[in-house]
């Protein structure tokens, strides 16, 4: 995997350092709302668990959908980081 650090630096010393600064930070963002919608995606379901326990299973399906769903446009956005960083 590559290391986000190392592009930086490499992009700093060839001249490109702004374009690969920028796909750097926008990679993280992209994880980073990926972290967070999905913590509170755990959060609410915990919520809507404890209110309905006999929606448990409802509940925790269509959370988990929504999480893979989160993960793959993080994957999406962090790929799109990289591809613009070569």
């Amino acid at each position: 995997m590559l290391n986000m650090l190392a592009l930086l630096q490499q992009g700093l010393t060839t001249g490109d350092g702004l374009a690969v600064g920028l796909a750097v930070i926008g990679g993280g963002l992209a994880v980073l709302g990926a972290g967070v919608g999905i913590g509170r995606i755990g959060g609410h379901m915990t919520e809507a668990m404890a209110r309905q326990p006999e929606e448990g299973r409802n509940i925790q399906t269509a959370a988990i959908v929504l999480a893979v769903f989160i993960e793959g446009v993080a994957l999406f956005g962090l790929v799109i980081a990289m591809i613009s960083t070569s």
